[in-house]
Formats: structure tokens, sequence, C-alpha cells
């Protein structure tokens, strides 16, 4: 098998039977695309295509207030608008952003329509006061919190989830992965601990950690990384995938051989082998194996995804739904990927990020094999009309309006503003 086809079995197999609705080509990387790829000018007009529906809101949402609430260690970002409608999200509780929230966006959306979101607000906000040079994960993670509070308001005027009003929700359950994010264990301590992941959730599939976190090229422990790949395999056999991440830790010279272990073992893909902003490195460890490579996790540019997409850097791009400034970016990211023929797998950070993650899974079509469950349903999933589950290695999709919280007052009873 070519080193072409390899990588496009591994990105290909079982994501049509996986996931419901999900044909095998549709999150596939195409050998042809792969050989060539699209124009920059096909990926700009892909990128520029409408995301978001709001034809069925026949009426201003002026925004009214919008505020940072606090509550038993969770931050939320409620939105009111003039006629009384509402939209709550969850942050991830990074105290810094706060300030950047009161003082940058929360005026910026005071008196707009909401219905713009997608087609003015997102770009009049990067503009205002000169905000393009504060970019970067900070404003872009606060904007996706604005982000998704103002499309569960949207969501709940409309009478529709999120994913029905981003293209409409071609499947309702997803696949998943569990992760472990230790690097302070032997190989042994941490496929046991990977046991009792996959025993408390029924995952088809593991993601360890590879390396030392930009530790160039050092590991967590001598030989560490190498034995827990073989470990990993030896242990839970060919029914469980493998992904491993490197978290930026290697050079090319040192990924490679890592990923040669990965190939050995057949594992599912090899996530950000290098510093997250070598892009040229990347693609040559990129270009060096036969498993699929993934990367996007930290970046905030669209344009250096378009150049991942277009020059074939990584195989599966990941862009965070949060510091990438929230779900109408990341879907532009994956209409570009979906026309080169390459998944896209987001990244999540935070509990709640996951709700977000399958609301966005649910309506993209080249999704891939998996998505990552932060095991927080227990946490979270009895706030959803119906509650979310999981079962056989799946999650289930929120299917209420907006984000699908059936009870907003309920959640944020006796909350404080804090911003």
């Amino acid at each position: 098998m070519s080193q072409l086809d390899r990588r496009h079995f591994l990105t290909a197999a079982g994501a049509g039977v996986a996931l419901a609705g999900c044909s095998a080509e549709s999150a596939a990387v195409d050998p042809q695309n792969q050989a060539s790829g699209p124009s920059i000018e096909a990926l700009d007009a892909a990128a520029a295509q409408p995301v978001l529906d709001v034809s069925g809101i026949d009426h201003p949402l002026i925004i009214d207030s919008i505020r940072l609430l606090e509550k038993d260690g969770e931050r939320f970002i409620h939105v009111r608008s003039k006629d009384g409608a509402e939209g709550l999200s969850l942050t991830n509780g990074r105290e810094y952003v706060s300030q950047m929230l009161a003082e940058t966006i929360f005026p910026f959306v005071i008196g707009k329509d909401a219905r713009t979101w997608e087609t003015e607000m997102l770009w009049d906000l990067y503009r205002d006061g000169s905000n393009y040079k504060l970019q970067g994960l900070a404003f872009w993670t606060a904007q996706a919190w604005v982000e998704f509070a103002i499309l569960d308001m949207l969501g709940r005027v409309a009478g529709k989830s999120i994913g029905e009003m981003m293209g409409g929700v071609i499947r309702d359950e997803i696949d998943f992965y569990v992760a472990s994010g230790r690097r302070d264990t032997t190989p042994e301590e941490e496929v046991e601990y990977l046991q009792s992941l996959l025993d408390e959730t029924q995952a088809k599939a593991v993601k360890f950690r590879l390396g030392g976190r930009m530790s160039r090229n050092a590991d967590a422990l001598p030989g560490r990384s190498e034995g827990l790949i073989r470990l990993a395999r030896k242990t839970f056999g060919d029914a469980i995938d493998l992904h491993g991440d490197a978290n930026s830790s290697y050079d090319p010279e040192h990924a490679i051989p890592i990923g040669r272990v990965l190939e050995e073992v057949n594992a599912v893909y090899f996530e950000e082998p290098c510093p997250f902003d070598h892009l040229e490195d990347t693609k040559v460890v990129k270009d060096a194996l036969t498993i699929p490579v993934s990367g996007g996790e930290q970046e905030f540019s669209e344009r250096r995804f378009r150049w991942m997409i277009a020059n074939r850097g990584v195989d599966i791009v990941q862009p965070d739904l949060q510091y990438y400034g929230g779900l109408i970016r990341s879907a532009r990211v994956a209409n570009m990927a979906e026309l080169a023929g390459m998944p896209t797998t987001v990244h999540i950070s935070s509990g709640f990020g996951f709700v977000y993650m399958l609301h966005f899974a649910s309506r993209t079509k080249s999704i891939g094999r998996y998505q990552e469950y932060k095991r927080s349903i227990e946490v979270y999933g009895d706030w959803f009309e119906p509650n979310l589950t999981i079962s056989d290695g799946r999650m289930s999709v929120p299917k209420g309006p907006g984000v699908g919280i059936g009870d907003i007052a309920a959640v944020i009873r006796g909350a404080k503003q804090v911003a």
C-alpha cells in the first residue's frame, strides 16, 4: 500500500459506519486533492459560504444586556434582547479574559441586531477600536463565549438547535475518544489509567500524551513515549483505536521516529508533533509518515489554516472552538478542509466545551472519526431536554433549541455578576 493510500485508508476507515449520516468519503483525505489541492481562490470561496441561517427570525433581535456571571466555580455569559429573549454560554473560567469581555466585546454588541452576528458583527468587532491588534487566543476565546450565548438566543427564538441553524443536523450521535492529559506516569501506570477511562465510558478510542510538551525533544521520562505506544496496543488489542498527542514536543528529526512507532501499532493519528506554529516542520513530518498528522489547536488565523490546507501541511485540521473564535469561524475552516477532501476533528477546552463540539460535529459533513469526550455528561447532562447520554462509545447531540439547555433561569439562579 502506498504512503498516500495508507494515509487515505487510516483517515477514512470507519468514518462512515461510525457516524450516522457521514459517509466514509466525506471524512476521508482525498488522494487526488492530496496531490494538487484546491486553489487559494477556491478555498477563499469555501470559507466565504454562509454558515448561519437566521431566515426564520423575521424581526430585529436587539441586544439589550450582556453579563458575565459566576456560580459554583462556573462562569457564564448571559445575553438578553430588548424583547426578552435570552441566551447562555459557559466559559472556560479564564479570569484574565474578563477585562477583555468587559472593555472590548460587551460594549460593542449592545444595541446590535443579533441576527447580523455572522454577516456584520464578526468583521466589525474585529475592526472596532483596532481590536485586530489584540488578536490571539485571549481575544478570540472571549469572542467565542459571546458567540455561543448569541447563537443560543437565536436558536431559542427560531426554535432550532445550533446545528440546525448552521446548515442542518446530519447526525444525532457522535463517536468519541477519551483522553489522558498526564505525563507524570510510567507506561504501565498510564495504560492502567487509560483502561479505567475505557471502563468508565465504553469508548472505542483513547488518546495519550507523548513527549514532554513543548520540550525540545525531551521525553517526560526516558523511553516513555515509545514504551507507552507499544504497551497500549499490546494491552488494548486491535479493538481500541489509539491517538498520540505530542503537544509540540519535537522537531522533525525526533518526531518522525515517534510517528513510525505509531504507524507500527496502526494508530489513528499523530497530533501536533512539532511546535504548533512551525507549520513547515509539521509538513515535513506529515510528508514522511503514513499515519495522518493533525494540527491547529492553538491556531487563530484563517490564513494560516488556509496555508495548512492548500499546502497539505496536515492531514486533519483541528480548530479549537473557543481559542479560534467560535463555531462560525471554525465552520469556515471545515468548509475549506471539506473542499480539499480533509476531515475536521475539533479541539475542545473546558468541561462544557464538549457540548459546543457536539453541535459542530452534528452539522459538519467531513467530521473526523472521533471527537473528544471530557467525561462531563454526569455534570451537565441533566441541564438538557432531553438529557444528554453516552452509550456504546457515542454521545447524544442536544436536541433542544439553541444550545439545548432546558431552563436557563434554574442554571444561573443565585449567580453573581462579575462583569
